[in-house]
């Protein structure tokens, strides 16, 4: 009745529907501008988690800004007069830009060995590569070979040096945020109460609305940074990196390859439908209704505020394979209802296709709808939005394809068909055959598939590493590698060691009895003040932070390790093997000028919360790296090799909160692909109406999901942020391909009863639509693989995989299976 009804409706008032669509196309085209993509740190975190909560706490305790990194690779020596000259120069250019707090380069860092002096001379009269009478001979050899400037400031050869570039803190960001999270924390533990309920909503849209209202100045900033560093690269080679610019950059890329492959792919198309139909109508009618699905999904997705995430950024690509499969069927049951019966209108054969056509191709949406909801019981927001903006997507694209094809079909001129490529082609004919006699053989072939996939997905690795997002030849790459080769690493991992509160504080001035009067004078001054630092540097702690230090220093993932471990160490070179004994740390800590104590102290201790901090710098480009198996046996030997107490110490940072998105993203794609499965499972029992079609139709859908696992196993592909919903795109395809042909399998079975035969003639009839489909498909994303954006490149591999692996599991081994189990019963 429902159908009845649409397609008198469509056929008789189809230039007001198409109207409708021109005007409902244009509106959303107009809001869709306000769609914007952010791959920003924060969309890589987990906003519930615990982690980031006390990393955001720790770094509330510490000197600790974003920053900037860049590697400057002179072309003369490292200090000559024209190297330091330059380094001069592009600081002060650097220091221009509003949102640089200040510019850390190896002109500014104290040198406590050039010469060597005591520590009551030197927070006197801190010296450095600026200063007038410096030895560069004795600067070299201390930047070189102390343990706070080697392979970290400078590389081991001295030919590179790292310039830290550090940014303002955002004071408004981090009010409005905190003003969020404290209502955030207050759910945690009760339920609000309805003013409460307001003020967070007013709290949410405000840190949302500023955030929206900055989302570019980064990208400005990156941008300056990068102006003024141009100039300078007559001088060397210039680097940029940094947590900040990847993730930058990693939006530029995204832009790039949608602007680049999108027009790439809509070409490619567009000349593989005219190869197919050979009809201008044809090829211009997808094109124009994929265009109208995916601009009015943008719009309504900008419209309730959803952003396109690193996760959901493949939403365009899945949302155009759903809606080129629905246009492609209607084409191709239309040459066909023509073929058969030539004499009649256009009305009439338009209606036989819409009646043939449209439960199908609603089961087929509904199904994909059951399948992305799934996504969406998961608690991590990216893949929420994802499966939100799938649904969207899908029943968009299922309204946009069954108004306008009808609609544009009724305004054009009745027109015999073009079967010009349908005559030479001839797979599905072969694909009938092998299916007829070599049944046993597909059988062979699926069991050998799936033990190979079994044995790739034992070899599948959760991983993500950014530096593996680009090619080698681009600048990204070339910069993340010199500063992670050179400059001692690149993520950060911080470790929070919290000391065991003592009763009696220990006087470490008596610690050395061998002290000058001018160190007494000061231990005199100190201890007008019991709370002076001097009662926190104790023996006790120094032992403590230089086994943290050097346990963390062995591990072959970690580059450079800044600590007070760090301090200590280069005071052992000072002092000829003597550690700094707690006066003179203490000296330091109370007497040393704040810009210095920003770099040497504040980042590594809090006597006021008695706890130390240890930033340690991953080697992102090890191909050994294991993220989650590092931080699991770092954790682990805390305890065991350096005796840490468990609630003694905290790993914290952007390594730990990536890891943490990463693993729950994968626990989530599987308690998600299992309800999935579930849930498709009960859309093929309520369409076909039998548990043994249903237990057939999932069977077919696993193999392309296996398949895909199983490639990256071996391939050494990691399940990453970026190719973390190919599960979700495998089992959509498939899902799509095995509707069509059960449908019309059940619907030829009717007529006789004979399995064999309605298997020649689904075929001969439907089999054209899936095999066009995924021919203009699989050659449209192929030009993916030519992207300089690595994940853009694997995941158009992985999807011209799962195409191929899907048509052929759909009219090889689907149609066996039914042909062996008879789901569908026999004829009575």
């Amino acid at each position: 009745m429902v159908l009845k009804k649409y397609v008198d409706f469509v056929t008789r008032h189809f230039k007001g529907v198409l109207l409708f669509m021109f005007i409902a196309t244009a509106i959303f085209s107009y809001y869709s501008r306000y769609l914007t993509i952010d791959a920003s740190a924060e969309t890589l975190l987990l906003e519930n988690d615990a982690d980031l909560k006390l990393t955001r706490e720790v770094h509330g305790r510490y000197i600790s800004p974003d920053y900037l990194v860049i590697a400057f690779s002179p072309k003369e020596p490292m200090l000559s007069d024209a190297t330091l000259t330059a380094i001069k120069s592009f600081k002060k250019d650097l220091l221009k830009i509003e949102s640089v707090e200040s510019v850390t380069s190896l002109l500014d860092v104290p040198l406590l060995q050039s010469p060597p002096m005591e520590i009551s001379e030197v927070v006197k009269n801190v010296r450095t590569l600026s200063s007038a009478d410096i030895n560069y001979t004795q600067a070299q050899k201390e930047l070189t070979t102390s343990p706070l400037y080697a392979n970290n400031l400078v590389s081991s050869d001295f030919k590179t040096t790292a310039i830290t570039v550090n940014l303002k803190e955002d004071a408004k960001y981090t009010e409005l945020l905190s003003k969020r999270n404290a209502f955030l924390d207050l759910k945690d533990k009760r339920a609000l109460n309805g003013k409460e309920k307001k003020e967070y909503e007013v709290a949410k849209k405000a840190f949302k609305a500023y955030v929206d209202s900055t989302k570019d100045d980064t990208h400005k900033l990156i941008e300056e940074v990068r102006s003024v560093l141009d100039p300078y690269r007559q001088s060397g080679e210039l680097h940029l990196g940094g947590v900040m610019m990847i993730a930058d950059d990693m939006i530029s890329f995204v832009k790039d390859d949608i602007a680049i492959y999108g027009t790439a792919i809509l070409v490619i198309m567009i000349l593989m439908l005219w190869v197919i139909f050979r009809q201008v109508r044809f090829v211009v009618l997808p094109i124009v209704i994929s265009f109208s699905a995916v601009v009015m999904t943008a719009g309504i997705i900008a419209l309730i505020g959803l952003e396109v995430t690193v996760v959901s950024s493949n939403f365009v690509a899945m949302q155009l394979i759903t809606t080129l499969s629905l246009v492609i069927h209607l084409i191709v049951s239309y040459r066909e209802e023509y073929a058969l019966f030539p004499r009649y209108s256009q009305k009439e054969l338009i209606e036989i296709t819409l009646k043939r056509m449209s439960v199908p191709s609603v089961f087929i949406v509904l199904t994909s709808v059951a399948g992305f909801v799934s996504l969406m019981t998961c608690d991590i927001l990216p893949i929420i939005d994802l499966g939100t903006m799938m649904n969207i997507g899908v029943t968009v694209s299922l309204v946009a394809a069954y108004l306008i094809f009808p609609s544009v079909m009724m305004l054009l001129p009745k027109k015999e068909p073009v079967y010009i490529f349908d005559k030479a082609f001839t797979l599905n004919k072969k694909f009938a055959y092998i299916v007829e006699n070599h049944g046993k053989k597909i059988l062979l072939t699926v069991v050998a598939i799936l033990a190979f996939s079994y044995y790739g997905v034992t070899k599948l690795i959760v991983e993500n590493s950014f530096i593996n997002y680009f090619k080698e030849d681009t600048e990204i790459y070339k910069g993340m590698q010199e500063i992670d080769s050179n400059l001692g690493g690149t993520t950060p991992l911080e470790i929070i060691v919290k000391f065991p509160d003592t009763q009696e504080k220990n006087n470490p001035s008596s610690e050395n009895t061998q002290e000058g009067d001018e160190l007494s004078e000061f231990a005199e001054e100190f201890e007008e003040d019991e709370n002076n630092a001097q009662y926190w540097f104790t023996d006790e702690k120094r032992q403590t932070i230089l086994k943290v230090h050097d346990y963390l220093e062995s591990i072959p993932e970690i580059g450079n390790v800044s600590s007070l471990g760090t301090l200590y160490k280069a005071g052992r070179i000072l002092k000829e093997g003597e550690d700094f004994d707690g006066l003179e740390m203490a000296l330091m800590y109370n007497e040393l000028p704040l810009e210095y104590k920003k770099i040497l102290l504040l980042p590594y201790v809090n006597t006021d919360n008695n706890e130390a901090r240890f930033v340690a710098r991953i080697m992102d480009s090890n191909s050994e790296l294991r993220r989650d198996a590092l931080l699991k046996k770092i954790k682990q030997e805390l305890q065991t090799e350096v005796g840490l107490d468990p609630e003694n110490f905290k790993l914290v940072g952007m390594m730990v909160l990536y890891n943490n998105m990463l693993q729950s993203l994968f626990d989530s794609q599987i308690s998600t692909l299992g309800l999935a499965l579930l849930l498709l499972g009960g859309m093929f029992l309520f369409l076909f109406r039998s548990l043994k079609v249903a237990m057939v139709a999932l069977t077919v859908n696993l193999v392309p999901i296996s398949v895909i696992f199983g490639i990256m196993g071996v391939m050494n592909i990691p399940l990453d942020i970026m190719s973390i919903t190919i599960a979700s795109i495998a089992l959509g395809i498939t899902v799509d391909n095995t509707i069509h042909y059960y449908y019309r399998f059940r619907e030829e079975l009717q007529s006789d009863g004979d399995y064999l035969a309605s298997m020649h003639r689904a075929h001969s009839t439907i089999a054209f639509g899936m095999f066009y489909y995924s021919i203009a498909t699989i050659v449209g994303f192929l030009v993916l693989v030519t992207s300089n954006f690595i994940p853009t490149l694997i995941f158009g591999l992985l999807t011209v995989i799962v195409l191929l692996v899907a048509i052929v599991s759909d009219l090889l081994f689907s149609p066996y299976l039914v042909l062996l189990f008879k789901p569908f019963g026999t004829k009575k």
